[in-house]
């Protein structure tokens, strides 16, 4: 089955590549969260309101993209079941 994985990088197959790109879109979008949570705080903290809404829309477009990268393992799962069968 295809999930992250961090030691796929050679290139030795389209499963293995597959997961390592999901592996570093996981930590990319873990790190814009982090990021984005604490510019968020920082912005309702001093008041300023840009700040705040912009970082609150970062939230919302790093968690859309941990669950985007996390479907897409069941989706690649799912073709590579189907191509098998072809």
């Amino acid at each position: 089955m295809t999930g992250p994985d961090f030691s796929a990088l050679n290139g030795s197959g389209v499963e293995q590549v597959v997961g390592a790109l999901l592996t570093i879109v996981l930590v990319v979008a873990v790190a814009a969260l982090i990021v984005s949570g604490v510019c968020w705080a920082i912005g309702e903290a001093t008041g300023n309101w840009q700040l705040a809404a912009r970082s609150k829309v970062g939230v919302f477009v790093a968690v859309g993209a941990a669950a985007a990268a996390g479907s897409a393992v069941a989706y690649i799962n799912w073709l590579v079941a189907v191509g098998e069968h072809l």
